[in-house]
């Protein structure tokens, strides 16, 4: 009795007992969530995204199967389809020498760190240089660029790298430090593209830049002697070319007045002797119409201008006191200046 009471007791009122739930309904709601959670990560999966400079590669059970633009694009879901986005757009670059580090605030920060494995270079004249160089490149195709080789960015610098010690060890280090930055950079670039196109990367290099050329800390100060040596070297030559400008020119107005100055007097003295054999042919035509009357004319003529030149006449007598004035030529002649 006591225990159909305890039973009855326990089994009283029904309000305070828990509905029975069904095993095939709790097995549904579990079954249910676990086909959400499926699709909901299906729809996931089969959504991307690509950025305006991207492309993407998209692989099917691993083979290209296309290349997408940017947008928003769907593929089969649960790894089926993979996505590969490449930078096609943005212009990229690898530094050598140097590594830059922030390039977010108002100045480009670059790192401490020396990097001379990658910069010092031996000129042809066997001096070392120490070279900091950037090569920009753009990917133009995605396909060779992910599965032609590889590592293609380490590719590329091995070969940068190369070119630009071949490059730099050809010239001389004067040209490499002044006049032959230009040259090099142009050829670099054009070396490098061919490699590249050769090895058919889908890199298309956009330039090759020299960013800093200076001898190596070691030998900077001797540097700078030989620079001091070349340029008082240059300042000489410079003050010569100005002296040899100046003084050619003078020389040669000097040399061609003095030809002038011949050319005239000869012209006179011709011009003066012409006119005097002239004259003198004159004077002989008359004499021979005329012998006496020409010939007292001439002396006469001669005693006019040479008289008056020769001061005073005096004709001493020896039984005379004084001097005898004779012809008083020099009273009324005019005075002669030296």
């Amino acid at each position: 009795m006591n225990q159909k009471r305890n039973r009855s007791g326990i089994g009283g009122g029904g309000s305070s007992r828990a509905p029975n739930i069904p095993v095939w309904l709790s097995g549904a709601l579990v079954s249910g969530l676990i086909v959400a959670i499926i699709v909901a990560w299906g729809l996931s999966t089969c959504i991307y995204t690509v950025q305006p400079e991207e492309r993407a590669v998209v692989k099917r059970f691993g083979a290209v199967i296309k290349i997408t633009d940017p947008g928003l694009h769907f593929r089969l879901p649960f790894g089926i389809d993979e996505v590969q986005h490449v930078a096609t757009e943005r212009v990229l670059k690898e530094e050598f020498g140097f590594r830059t580090q922030d390039t977010r605030g108002a100045r480009t920060t670059y790192s401490a760190k020396s990097f001379e494995d990658e910069s010092l270079m031996l000129t042809g004249d066997l001096n070392v240089i120490d070279v900091e160089w950037v090569v920009q490149y753009r990917i133009n195709d995605p396909i060779k660029f992910l599965y032609s080789m590889r590592s293609p960015t380490q590719t590329l610098r091995d070969i940068s790298e190369s070119v630009m010690r071949r490059v730099v060890g050809n010239r001389l280090g004067s040209d490499v430090l002044t006049v032959g930055r230009v040259d090099i950079q142009m050829q670099g670039r054009e070396e490098i593209q061919q490699i590249m196109d050769r090895y058919d990367a889908g890199i298309h290099i956009i330039t090759v830049e020299l960013q800093d050329v200076v001898p190596p800390p070691a030998v900077q100060p001797a540097f700078n002697e030989v620079n001091e040596a070349r340029q008082e070297r240059e300042r000489m030559i410079n003050e010569a070319q100005k002296q040899v400008n100046q003084e050619l020119p003078r020389a040669q107005g000097q040399a061609l007045r003095t030809i002038a100055e011949a050319e005239g007097y000869a012209a006179e003295r011709v011009n003066r002797a012409l006119g005097e054999s002239a004259r003198f042919s004159a004077v002989l035509a008359e004499y021979r119409q005329a012998q006496e009357v020409t010939r007292a004319r001439l002396y006469l003529e001669t005693m006019q201008e040479v008289l008056p030149n020769i001061g005073q006449i005096l004709v001493v007598q020896g039984d005379q006191i004084g001097p005898l004035p004779l012809l008083n030529l020099g009273q009324n002649a005019p005075e002669v200046r030296p």
